[in-house]
């Protein structure tokens, strides 16, 4: 499993941006997951880092968790809205592993209530998804020059240049 530090050790320059933009946004990203026909699904998702972890968190029994149980597969993109993408975009691929320690569940609804005020202290959390890291990309649009950054565990950032 790749954890968030070890893709941010891997990964520094598109972990950065993953960063600026996941805050940019309000923590606001797109996730896509997989419906039970195999179609693609598209959903808004506030991730958090969390003890090192990303946690893709959000409503219980929502469609696209009911689409993580059963392929865990995902792709996690920066909401952007700018179309010159003047300030960088960032894609992570990987699968999700639901972690049934309820103790890190326990620390995370307690980070909750002390960051947004939300109180799920002391609820059962259905599922918590973890994301391991499988790949990621990201895109940055100079006067002339398209960069894409893009990374795969043990293999460092590669950067490919568009003109």
């Amino acid at each position: 499993m790749t954890t968030w530090s070890e893709f941010t050790a891997e990964a520094p320059h598109i972990s950065e941006i993953f960063r600026r933009r996941h805050l940019a946004t309000g923590n606001l990203c797109m996730l896509a997951t997989l419906r039970s026909d195999g179609f693609p699904r598209i959903s808004p998702v506030e991730p958090m880092i969390f003890e090192e972890k990303l946690v893709i968190a959000g409503m219980p029994r929502t469609t696209k968790f009911r689409d993580l149980t059963r392929d865990p597969r995902f792709c996690l993109h920066t909401a952007t809205v700018d179309t010159m993408v003047s300030d960088g975009d960032a894609k992570l691929f990987g699968v999700v592993v639901d972690d049934p320690d309820t103790a890190l569940h326990a620390r995370f609804a307690q980070y909750l209530y002390e960051d947004s005020g939300m109180d799920l202290r002391g609820r059962a959390f259905d599922h918590f998804f973890v994301a391991d890291l499988t790949s990621a990309s990201s895109v940055e649009v100079g006067d002339d020059t398209l960069k894409i950054t893009i990374w795969k565990p043990g293999e460092g950032e590669q950067v490919v240049e568009k003109r």
